[in-house]
C-alpha cells in the first residue's frame, strides 16, 4: 500500500526539506497549516485557536509528522512570546489528538518533533541519553509540557515517536546561516566562553531520521536527533576554515548577547552534549557524520 504522509507545520525549514525528500522517495505528501497553499503539494487548513480542522486532510493518511509550533528563535522572548511558543505546541498537539480520537481514520503512526532543550543546559561533560530526566529552564519546561501532550497519542493505540532535535545545520536558514554571516564578513568570533557544547545535525540527516521513524516499526517513544557535538569555539573555527576567513576578534561577552537578544541568549551561551546512539543502534547511519563533511556540503556552493 502506498504510504501517504500528512505534515503539520510544513512551511518551516525542516518541513520544506522533509517534503522534498519524501516526494523524492515516492511518498504522497499533504500539508496541514493555517492557510491553504497553492502548488504541487495538496494543503488543508486548521485553526488551533478555534479548533477548526478540515478532516478531509486525513483521507488515506497512514502517518502524521507533527512539526507545528511557533519558532523558538524567531522573536525576542517577551512574556507574550513565551506563551505563544508554549501554547502553539500544546494546543496544536491537543487538537490533533482530539480529531484522531473522534474521527474514523487509517493513521498508524505519528512522529512528533521535540527538542534537546528537554534536558536543559549543562556545563559539565554529562552526555544525555533519552533516559535522562528533564532539565530546568524555559526551553526544558516547554519541551516537557509539549511531550506530555504528544504522549497521549499512546492512548489511541498509535505508534508514537518523539524526535528530540538538536541544532539543525542548513544553508537555507537557522543557526549555521546566522553564524556564518559575520565570519564571511571577517568579523566572526566565538560567543560567550566559546566552551559551550552545541549538539548538531545536518538537516538532511534529520529528515532521514523522520523518514526512518515512519518506516521502522521498532521505533517508539523518544529518540535524540543529533549527530555529534562541538564547542562554540570549534564550530566557529571550522566555519572560518571552510570559508577561508580568519577569526581575530575576541569572544563576544555573554552580557552583551543578553543585552542584544535578552533571555533568548540562553540558547547561545549554554549548551549540552546529546547522543543519538539509540537510533544508530537501530541502523541509522548519518550521511554527514563529521562537522567538516557538513560544512563542506553546506558552505561550498
Amino acid at each position: 500500500m502506498e504510504k501517504k504522509i500528512l505534515i503539520t507545520g510544513a512551511s518551516g525549514l525542516v518541513g520544506t526539506r522533509l517534503t522534498e525528500l519524501l516526494v523524492d522517495q515516492g511518498y504522497e505528501v499533504c500539508h496541514l497549516g493555517r492557510s491553504k497553499k497553492s502548488g504541487k503539494i495538496k494543503s488543508f487548513v486548521w485553526n488551533i485557536e478555534t479548533g477548526a480542522f478540515d478532516k478531509s486532510a486525513l483521507a488515506g493518511v497512514t502517518s502524521i509528522i507533527h512539526l507545528a509550533g511557533a519558532g523558538v528563535a524567531d522573536k525576542r522572548w517577551t512574556k507574550k512570546r513565551k506563551q505563544e511558543i508554549l501554547q502553539s505546541r500544546i494546543k496544536s498537539t491537543a487538537l490533533l489528538f482530539d480529531v484522531l480520537k473522534n474521527t474514523a481514520h487509517g493513521v498508524e503512526s505519528i512522529v512528533s518533533a521535540s527538542a534537546i532543550g528537554y534536558y536543559g543546559f549543562s556545563e559539565s561533560d554529562e552526555v544525555f541519553t533519552e533516559d535522562a530526566e528533564s532539565g530546568i529552564g524555559f526551553l526544558a519546561d516547554v519541551t516537557k509540557h509539549w511531550e506530555h501532550e504528544v504522549d497521549k497519542f499512546n492512548l489511541l493505540n498509535l505508534r508514537m515517536v518523539k524526535l528530540r532535535i538538536g541544532i539543525v545545520l542548513s544553508d537555507e536558514g537557522g543557526a549555521l546561516v546566522q553564524m556564518a554571516m559575520p565570519i564571511k564578513l571577517g568579523v566572526g568570533s566565538p560567543l560567550a566562553t566559546g566552551k559551550q557544547f552545541l549538539s548538531w545535525i545536518h538537516i538532511d540527516d534529520l529528515c532521514l531520521m523522520f523518514i526512518k521513524a515512519i518506516e521502522d516499526t521498532r521505533m517508539r517513544g523518544a529518540f535524540n536527533a543529533t549527530t555529534a557535538w562541538a564547542s562554540n569555539r570549534e564550530l566557529t573555527s571550522a566555519i572560518a576554515k571552510v570559508v577561508h576567513k580568519p577569526i581575530w576578534l575576541p569572544n563576544v561577552p555573554a552580557f552583551m548577547l543578553r543585552l542584544i537578544v535578552g533571555e533568548m541568549a540562553d540558547m547561545i551561551i549554554n549548551g549540552s552534549k546529546v547522543t543519538s546512539q539509540k537510533i544508530q543502534q537501530l541502523g541509522f547511519i548519518p550521511k554527514y557524520p563529521s562537522l567538516q563533511s557538513v560544512l563542506i556540503n553546506l558552505l561550498h556552493k
